[in-house]
């Protein structure tokens, strides 16, 4: 994947090598229940927090130590930040075109073990998320290594599909889809949480297709790029998890799609390029 000499916006704030302070409320229970929630069934950290919380973020952590806000030096660092500024270089785009306004997440947040969120206590076991109360993207740059050695996912297009995905949900939040998710429910074959899922693939997808057009060539992706990218949305479907982790698939369950679901929409999106192509909310078969 080519990005080394993308723009970087610095909208980065880089929590790395601290912890939250004050941890109370959420208790290791909590915790427990959040990586089985992932892992298992693919529910998102911000229902699983809230639902073991209860009254909201503040019950879970008191403080959280600042991070330092601008563009990071190291390589790891600077992909997410080329690539999220690329993301929302595309949506500024295709938001203009619509007559509108992007206004970027507050923060792409960099951190390890646990972190404080406007959705509760963060942790890296729960894989990358977006809270839409803080407006914030959280990534445990960790999670590249349970990509690729946990899930098969390696290469940087497939951590550039997981930012652009997570962004996708921020871009949900600007259009108001993310509110249909109570009226369709959180579980199921069909249910919201599926579909707002699966749009974000579709998002996700719009970025790679418009990504070397915005970006004047700087960030790109190439055909095995978009294999890379494919790969990633496959290993995380709800089926290819359910099945690792309990030897059995239970569609009642599912919270973000099957593998071949997941790719389907992603490539949709690149193939499009156009986000209307992606309302997974009005498709009758998903």
């Amino acid at each position: 994947m080519k990005w080394e000499e993308g723009d970087e916006s610095g909208n980065i704030e880089d929590r790395r090598g601290l912890g939250p302070v004050g941890v109370g409320g959420l208790g290791i229970g909590g915790v427990v229940l959040a990586l089985i929630g992932y892992f298992v069934f693919g529910v998102s950290p911000q229902q699983t927090l809230d639902a073991v919380s209860g009254a909201g973020p503040e019950s879970a952590v008191q403080q959280q130590q600042a991070g330092v806000r601008g563009a990071p030096t190291d390589e790891e660092g600077r992909f997410v930040d080329v690539v999220a500024t690329s993301v929302d270089e595309v949506w500024t785009q295709i938001f203009r075109q619509n007559g509108s306004t992007y206004r970027p997440p507050a923060a792409e947040v960099l951190y390890d073990r646990s972190t404080v969120t406007g959705c509760g206590l963060g942790q890296s076991a729960m894989g990358p998320f977006y809270c839409p109360q803080d407006h914030k993207v959280y990534l445990d740059l960790a999670f590249w290594q349970e990509l690729n050695q946990r899930f098969g996912a390696s290469g940087e297009a497939a951590r550039a599909y997981v930012i652009a995905h997570e962004m996708g949900h921020h871009v949900q939040t600007l259009l108001g889809t993310d509110r249909q998710v109570g009226r369709l429910g959180a579980r199921g074959e069909s249910s919201g949480s599926v579909r707002l899922e699966l749009q974000a693939d579709c998002f996700a997808g719009v970025w790679a297709a418009h990504a070397a057009e915005v970006s004047g060539g700087k960030v790109a992706l190439d055909p095995k790029d978009i294999q890379d990218g494919l790969r990633a949305a496959a290993a995380v479907g709800d089926d290819t998890l359910q099945r690792e982790t309990t030897g059995q698939v239970v569609p009642d369950s599912f919270t973000h799609g099957t593998s071949a679901q997941r790719m389907h929409w992603f490539n949709v999106g690149l193939t499009t390029g156009d986000p209307a192509a992606c309302d997974t909310f009005s498709a009758a078969k998903l």
